[in-house]
């Protein structure tokens, strides 16, 4: 049986690195009461949810024993959003990255719909926007890494070459640091080790990041076979990492987000009653902006609200800012829809025509299930 517990989440991936900066000296902020360390690696394991490893714990013994506790994501659960709230300290109504595409406005007023994932224009595959929309522009707060390094400590990302001058990357991590590239979860594991085993009078901070679960998942679906043999196979890994660290380092595992099966789909792209009056759809198949045309706000809203009735919660902008859906403050209303629509259950507002390769996934993530929202996180310290 699983030791994540059943209570709901109280922190959430945005108090990781705060907390971690502490155990380290050089935060003052310390909400998950870490103890302190000189070394800290927080390994991010794409699309692990906390209610998946509950599900399937006999496919992850070691996963399931060491994760005691669990926080959430935060709103929308999606991995731009989330990787940047870890980074930063905050959650996305303060750093701007509110979903998997946005709104943003260009510096003549003139808007356009922007993947801050894929850091381009109109869609994932659409034109970069690293020209138009320097990373550091479009989210400007520090990131505790930079806070690390500023204070000496020797910062690392393991991960993906591909990531290190990405958008995402320079807009959330921000830090130069050290580079050590890694695919698979052994080359991850090596290059921990490589980074920690020498003894150095200096502190060290890895990041190691490793999204094959989650690829797998939006493939074929979490609790698939395909998916249930990564499962195990990031189980070992992190029972051999955990016993690989040296002493006074610590390690936290957690996730971004975690993951639901498509079951309904509405598409919205063969819907005209939900592109009438709108400019602009953002979001993903779980969490969709409608920006309207100027003064229809009011008549998207109800024709959302008539026509996804019993398939998702439709609720305005200013309705979201007063629940703090995102999160407190209202820095960056403007990249938010006139109409938000948060799919419930199984359902998936999908756009065949202008996401063909989003809609045709299984697996999705992004709303505020517990499903989606819980993920754990795992400390351990030698």
């Amino acid at each position: 049986m699983s030791a994540i517990p059943d209570l709901p989440a109280d922190h959430s991936l945005a108090d990781v690195m705060p907390s971690v900066a502490s155990a380290m000296g050089v935060d003052t902020r310390n909400p998950l009461g870490l103890s302190p360390t000189r070394d800290a690696v927080v390994m991010l394991v794409d699309g692990l949810g906390a209610e998946l490893i509950r599900a399937h714990a006999e496919q992850a013994p070691t996963l399931s024993a060491m994760a005691g506790r669990m926080i959430s994501a935060g709103f929308p659960a999606t991995t731009a959003t989330s990787l940047t709230s870890l980074a930063v300290g905050a959650p996305c109504s303060r750093h701007g990255i509110v979903g998997y595409s946005f709104q943003i406005s260009h510096t003549d007023g003139t808007t356009t719909s922007f993947n801050p994932l894929r850091w381009t224009l109109d869609s994932a595959g659409g034109p970069s926007a690293m020209d138009r929309f320097p990373p550091r522009e479009v989210q400007r707060h520090p990131s505790l890494l930079e806070t690390l390094a500023a204070d000496g400590v020797d910062v690392t990302y393991v991960m993906r070459e591909d990531f290190r001058e990405s958008g995402l990357t320079r807009a959330a991590f921000r830090a130069e640091g050290n580079y050590r590239p890694a695919n698979s979860l052994e080359e991850i594991r090596q290059g921990i080790h490589e980074i920690l085993a020498p003894r150095t009078p200096g502190r060290r901070f890895v990041y190691a990041y490793y999204g094959d679960l989650d690829l797998i998942g939006h493939v074929h679906g979490p609790g698939s076979p395909e998916w249930l043999q990564s499962l195990r196979d990031v189980d070992a890994f992190i029972a051999n990492l955990a016993s690989d660290l040296p002493q006074d380092c610590t390690l936290l595992v957690t996730a971004d987000h975690g993951m639901v099966t498509a079951e309904t789909p509405v598409d919205l792209d063969t819907t005209p009653t939900l592109l009438t009056d709108v400019h602009t759809l953002a979001g993903e198949a779980r969490v969709r902006h409608a920006y309207a045309q100027p003064g229809a706000a009011s008549e998207v809203l109800a024709t959302w609200t008539a026509e996804l009735d019993g398939l998702a919660r439709v609720i305005s902008r200013e309705q979201a800012l007063d629940e703090r859906l995102f999160g407190p403050g209202r820095d960056h209303a403007d990249r938010l829809g006139d109409v938000i629509a948060i799919a419930t259950g199984g359902v998936v507002l999908t756009r065949s025509v202008h996401e063909e390769l989003e809609s045709s996934l299984l697996g999705h993530h992004g709303a505020n299930t517990a499903a989606e929202q819980h993920i754990p996180l795992i400390v351990r310290q030698h």
